[in-house]
């Protein structure tokens, strides 16, 4: 049970830190399920296109384009741990607007049971299941979309289960060369928890994203600020005590320095704390069935960043490759030393 009980720690434990990492339970909902998403900083909740993967990040991007496609995602994440996504979007009759199925999960793999003698018990296993409706429609003769996906959560690790439902809430302008969202993600309620007793909350998000096809060029740029709910995302970790900081203790050495050089040290924590929100990148068109992806998210370089080792977390890349019924994509996020993913992406279209 004691791999069990590692797994519940990560991933269902509240209010053990102040940083935003282990205060909200269903993180997997924040994981890049698509090779798109993945190769894109793990977020492309505002780029317009005719790609079903792309109502993962923002129901507000389902359009009458993505009809009858089918998406396939899968990633092999860390050891027997995997998670995917599945989706199926139909435009409806008379402008009625398009609807969307999708089902996301994660599964942790099966663990060693043992009692507290040490004696071999029954195989546990642990996983995470995300049931999706969404629906969009645009604004009658303007360029606005509407989106919305009811989200049905599942959860279960041995004998114990969590049940919720959340929606995610988004508006998108469209126009020529120019995309923007805003969007509102894992606003709801728990049905169950997991003991009964505990605290558990969904991981709620406040994004907004601007993309920019430019003229007469092969690429296209986008940003996306992320969790706009919460300002503050510093994350101090209890081995850094580079300035004598810990989980514990924000207590820093005062050294004497000029005026200048005080307002330049206020400057970078104001810089660094604006960073923590953003996620760049951009989608480079070869040609026009072919094209790479490259993107930097601050926030994850930072936190997955070894004092002693740099490395290069925090920069994700992938490509696409689209045929007339068929199509290709592949995603990889450098999220760490030993902790990164390659998400794989088959499209079918009917």
């Amino acid at each position: 049970m004691k791999q069990l009980f590692f797994i519940l720690l990560v991933y269902i434990s509240t209010n053990l830190f102040s940083q935003l990492g282990g205060t909200r339970s269903y993180r997997f909902l924040d994981l890049p399920a698509t090779a798109r998403a993945a190769a894109l900083g793990g977020n492309n909740m505002s780029i317009w296109g005719n790609d079903v993967n792309l109502i993962y990040s923002n129901p507000a991007l389902l359009n009458k384009y993505m009809h009858k496609q089918v998406a396939l995602n899968f990633c092999n994440y860390v050891s027997d741990m995997n998670y995917g996504y599945f989706a199926y979007a139909h435009n409806l009759k008379n402008e009625r607007g398009t609807l969307a199925g999708a089902i996301q999960f994660f599964n942790y793999g099966l663990f060693k049971g043992y009692d507290e003698f040490g004696n071999k018990t029954n195989d546990v296993a642990a996983s995470d299941y995300c049931i999706n409706l969404n629906y969009s429609k645009p604004f009658k003769d303007t360029c606005f979309n509407i989106g919305v996906s009811l989200k049905n959560i599942i959860s279960q690790y041995d004998i114990y289960q969590s049940y919720a439902t959340a929606l995610d809430f988004g508006i998108t302008y469209h126009k020529s060369n120019f995309t923007a969202s805003v969007l509102a993600k894992n606003i709801g309620f728990v049905w169950k928890s997991y003991s009964g007793n505990d605290e558990v909350t969904l991981p709620r998000n406040l994004q907004f994203g601007m993309s920019y096809k430019v003229k007469k060029a092969p690429f296209k740029l986008f940003m996306v600020a992320d969790h706009l709910n919460n300002i503050n995302l510093k994350y101090v970790s209890p081995i850094d005590t580079a300035d004598k900081r810990t989980s514990l203790s924000t207590d820093t050495k005062k050294v004497d320095s000029t005026g200048f050089q005080k307002f330049g040290v206020r400057f970078g924590k104001f810089g660094d704390g604006v960073m923590r929100h953003i996620v760049i990148g951009t989608e480079i068109v070869l040609t026009k069935n072919f094209n790479i992806r490259v993107a930097y998210n601050y926030r994850r370089q930072k936190e997955m960043t070894l004092p002693d080792r740099r490395g290069a977390a925090g920069l994700s890349f992938g490509f696409g490759i689209n045929f007339k019924k068929f199509g290709f994509a592949y995603g990889y996020n450098r999220m760490g030393f030993g902790g990164n993913a390659s998400v794989f992406n088959v499209t079918l279209k009917f």
